[in-house]
Formats: structure tokens, C-alpha cells, sequence
């Protein structure tokens, strides 16, 4: 089930969701280091701020996908397989 924060991101222009994440990623910094010194009064709020981090992280990789042209695609899935194989 999409979440509203995620439907609320598809609106976003890209230069949005650049600024979303640097704000995002600012204070979730900002409260890890006020949790380690003095705790915080709910620290749920570390992961709620987390997650909306990967939401925002999954529609930019959405965008960047969906613009590839096909051959860029293919280009990208043989390097994947590449990286796959060699691991083993």
C-alpha cells in the first residue's frame, strides 16, 4: 500500500526532492547526534525520518530509471550481471 508521503513525492519537482532530502538528511543528523548526547522523547522519530529518507532516495532512482533510454538500460543490466558473477 503507498504511504501519502509517497504519492506526495510524485508531485515533487526534482529540484524539490533534492531539497527535501538535504533537509531531510540535515536534521535527521541533527537529532541522531541530540539522541546520543541527551536522548531524544521519542525516538521513533530517528526511524519515521529515516524512512521518509528512502522514500524520497527511491523516487529520485525512480525518475533517473524511467528517464534511461534503452540502450543506457541494457548497458546498466550488463554491469549488474558483471557484478553479480564476480562476487560468486
Amino acid at each position: 500500500m503507498a504511504t501519502k508521503k509517497f504519492l506526495e513525492l510524485q508531485e515533487f519537482t526534482d529540484v524539490d526532492l533534492e531539497n527535501e532530502l538535504n533537509e531531510a538528511q540535515v536534521e535527521y543528523r541533527k537529532l541522531k547526534f541530540d539522541h546520543a548526547v541527551a536522548g531524544l522523547e521519542n525516538p521513533l522519530v530517528l526511524r519515521t525520518l529515516r524512512r521518509d529518507i528512502a522514500r524520497i532516495k527511491t523516487e529520485m532512482k525512480r525518475r533517473e530509471l524511467a528517464a534511461m533510454t534503452s540502450e543506457e538500460i541494457a548497458k546498466r543490466d550488463r554491469i549488474r550481471l558483471r557484478r553479480k558473477l564476480n562476487k560468486k
